[in-house]
Order: structure tokens, then C-alpha cells, then sequence
């Protein structure tokens, strides 16, 4: 059975506890509404929708919701109040969460989709956080701890942006909550951007793994974001900077042109399987869940990538910010090469 915990300080869930639970940790969640278009959006004039969904949302959130749709174990630590939208969608499709109360409404972001795929994204700031973030940090790790029925998270995968009142060392604060709890016994994943992602990199705080895309990457270690999608083998030099941070492993997502994964051990790039893309919502954030879930299956780093991809790919053919399980995709159909071996970061 599965219990939708809302508390300040810890998780009550029953919800069986393994070794390869995924703990994710959106700091800013969101209601996210996607109007589907029949043509393309035109500035200025009124159009009608084919298709309207609300869906609850952030990066961490979709990549619970993977696991959940593919049969795994998660607990989706957020902001927000029992009666919120968003908490209350995410316990009618089953999915555990850790809240933290904070007496505001959560944010809504609206995307725009149209035939060819493009999408048109508008979101809101997010309710302040400001002087919660010790309690949010507190929560994270007593979500990643052993409980009565199993042992430590696998990993904690923080996601998406920061909510105002938050102070841009928030994820690194985040970070070190768990690894004074945990030690190495959680590992620690982290798709962000901006400053909060910078500041994190230069924390000297270990993480496990980094899930940039091509701008991202370049907003942190320069570089063209066109070549990386152009040239793999620059993509992973670029990553392999990256590295030099005290980051163990890159999975880079190039959109339409793939993935890159770089690792102690090497490189490898795979390409993306040619398909319909009806929206891009939530498609790096299922790359990513896909390569964690192949992770705990104890898959190699080249089954691991290809998973990625075929993840990524699939919730791009999918509608709004409909997220796909790991039955509907096909990772044997992902051609996942060997690239020389990178230079080491100088």
C-alpha cells in the first residue's frame, strides 16, 4: 500500500523501502497545463485548443512519476500544502511524497505545444521559501534515511529551479544535508541550471551525477551549444570539464541528436531514434530517470545510456507532459558507441 506523507520534518510513508528507492527533491513543483494547438501559435490572435491537460510538475516530480509508471520505488520530496493541487495529483496517480507545509498556493506553468513539436513554455516564479530552507534540508535527509522495513535511498536526485526566498547556495546546502547523514551511502544526482547550478559546482560538494543539456554544459564550462549537438566527441570533452569538478558522471542530452555519457571509466555517445515529437515537456527529466532506473537493474554504462535515450524519445512522442514507463520504450533499438577516451581536464 502506498501512504501520501505530508509532514515538516520526516516521512511516514509505508510504502516498501528498497535499496533502489529514488529519492527526488523539487524544490519548485508546479501545476503544469499544456494546450495542444492544431497550427502554429500565432502572437496576437485568439486560436483554439485541440487538447487541454493539467498535470502536477517539476523535474523531480516527473522523474518520480517515471518510477512510479515503471513499476519503481520513489518518494517526491516538495514544497506545498495537503489540499494543493499538485499534491493531490500526485497521490491520485500513487505517488508517495515528503511536503512541506508552507501556507501558499504552488506555482502553474503553461506550455503551448504545436503540430511540428514546437513548444512555447511560460513559467511562473513559485511561492517564497524564504527561512525554510533548513527544514526543507532536514526533510530531504530523513527521506533518504533507513526506515523500520529497509535500508538508505539509492540515490536523491535534485531537480529543477529554486523557488524565491531560497539563497543561491541552496542545492549545495541540500548536498551536504545528506552527505552528513548518509556519507556514501546515498548517491546524489542533480539536473540544474542557472546560478544555484554554478554555485553548487564551485561548493566542492561530490556529486555522483550531472544531467545537463547542451546550454546548460556551456553556461558552465563554455563551448558552443550547437557544436556539442553537431560533434559528439566535443560534447564530451566538454564534459569531461565538467568532471574536473568533483562530478562522477555526465549524462548530457543533446535532444534530437541524442546523448552523451561520460564516466570515469569513458565515454559514449548514442543517438536518438527518429520519431514524432508532439512536446518536449518532461523529456530530459524521463532520460534521466530512465538511465537511474537501468542504474539500480545494475545495467552497464552503454545499457544505461541507451535506456536514456529511448526514455527521452518516448515521452517526446508523447502528449503534453505525459511521461512514459520503461514497457513502452525500446532501448535495443539505441545504436550506443565507444568514444575515444577524452583528454583529462587540464
Amino acid at each position: 500500500m502506498t501512504t501520501n506523507t505530508n509532514t515538516n520534518t520526516n516521512t511516514n510513508t509505508t510504502r516498501s523501502t528498497t535499496s533502489t528507492r529514488i529519492v527526488t527533491v523539487t524544490p519548485n513543483p508546479s501545476l503544469d497545463r499544456t494546450i495542444e494547438l492544431a497550427g502554429e501559435l500565432q502572437r496576437g490572435a485568439v486560436q483554439r485548443a485541440t487538447r487541454s491537460t493539467a498535470e502536477p510538475g517539476g523535474k523531480g516530480v516527473n522523474v518520480s512519476r517515471v518510477v512510479v509508471a515503471s513499476g519503481g520505488d520513489t518518494v517526491a520530496v516538495l514544497p506545498g500544502d495537503e489540499l494543493d493541487p499538485v499534491l493531490l495529483g500526485l497521490a491520485r496517480r500513487g505517488i508517495p511524497t515528503a511536503a512541506l507545509p508552507i501556507g501558499a498556493p504552488l506555482r502553474s506553468n503553461v506550455t503551448v505545444t504545436e503540430p511540428t513539436g514546437t513548444t512555447t513554455k511560460l513559467n511562473e516564479p513559485g511561492p517564497s521559501l524564504a527561512g525554510r530552507l533548513e527544514d526543507l534540508a532536514a526533510l530531504v535527509a530523513d527521506t533518504a534515511g533507513a526506515t523500520a522495513t529497509g535500508p538508505v535511498a539509492r540515490w536523491v536526485v535534485l531537480a529543477g529551479s529554486l523557488p524565491p526566498g531560497l539563497p543561491d547556495d541552496a542545492l549545495a546546502v541540500l548536498v551536504r544535508a545528506v552527505r552528513q547523514r548518509h556519507g556514501d551511502d546515498v548517491r546524489i544526482a542533480v539536473d540544474s541550471s542557472g546560478v544555484p547550478f554554478t554555485a553548487l559546482l564551485q561548493s566542492g560538494e561530490r556529486i555522483d551525477l550531472v544531467k545537463p543539456n547542451a546550454e546548460e554544459l556551456a553556461e558552465v564550462v563554455g563551448g558552443d551549444p550547437d557544436e556539442f549537438e553537431r560533434d559528439v566527441d566535443a560534447a564530451a570533452i566538454a564534459a569531461q570539464r565538467l568532471r574536473d569538478k568533483n562530478v562522477g558522471t555526465v549524462l548530457l542530452t543533446l535532444g534530437s541528436a541524442g546523448a552523451v555519457l561520460v564516466t570515469e571509466d569513458g565515454s559514449y555517445a548514442a543517438a536518438a531514434p527518429r520519431i514524432v515529437a508532439r512536446s518536449t515537456v518532461g523529456a530530459g527529466d524521463s532520460s534521466l530517470a530512465g538511465y537511474l532506473l537501468a542504474e539500480v537493474a545494475g545495467q552497464s554504462p552503454e545499457q544505461r545510456l541507451a535506456q536514456a535515450v529511448a526514455t527521452g524519445a518516448a515521452a517526446a512522442a508523447l502528449p503534453g507532459s505525459d511521461v512514459p514507463a520503461l514497457d513502452h520504450t525500446d532501448p535495443s533499438g539505441i545504436e550506443v558507441r565507444a568514444l575515444e577516451r577524452a583528454p583529462e581536464p587540464a
